[in-house]
């Protein structure tokens, strides 16, 4: 019986052998980042040198990125405050027009009416101080 197993054994390995065939590699087209990358144009030693270039670049494209939009808040804020200085000039140039219409003549007359207080019909007259003869 021993001699049987060993036999199925051996078969089946020799079957497995017949089974497994040999793979061709695969052809890499011909094209341009097939050359760049297998010509060594690009090889592991040139990659490690340009890392602190590409790291640099890369921070200025953070910085980049982080002023454009301090840049854009900032022109937020900025229009933000031109509409509320043009409010504010509309509330003063309106407050500017009502107090002229309260400093008017008649207005004032109005309002010193409901005081008590009349205008005078008399026109004025002119006050003359007589000088002392001893010059004080």
């Amino acid at each position: 019986m021993t001699n049987r197993l060993r036999t199925e054994i051996q078969d089946e390995e020799i079957e497995q052998e017949i089974v497994v065939e040999e793979k061709r590699p695969r052809e890499i087209p011909d094209n341009f980042f097939t050359q760049f990358f297998s010509r060594k144009f690009i090889s592991t030693e040139r990659a490690t040198n340009a890392l602190p270039f590409v790291l640099f670049i890369a921070f200025l494209g953070m910085v980049y990125i982080g002023n454009m939009h301090l840049a854009e808040k900032t022109i937020r804020q900025i229009d933000v405050l031109n509409r509320d200085v043009r409010e504010r000039g509309w509330d003063f140039k309106t407050s500017k027009a009502d107090m002229a219409f309260k400093s008017t003549l008649t207005e004032v007359a109005k309002r010193a009416d409901t005081l008590g207080i009349r205008q005078s019909v008399d026109p004025p007259r002119k006050v003359t101080v007589k000088e002392a003869e001893d010059g004080n």
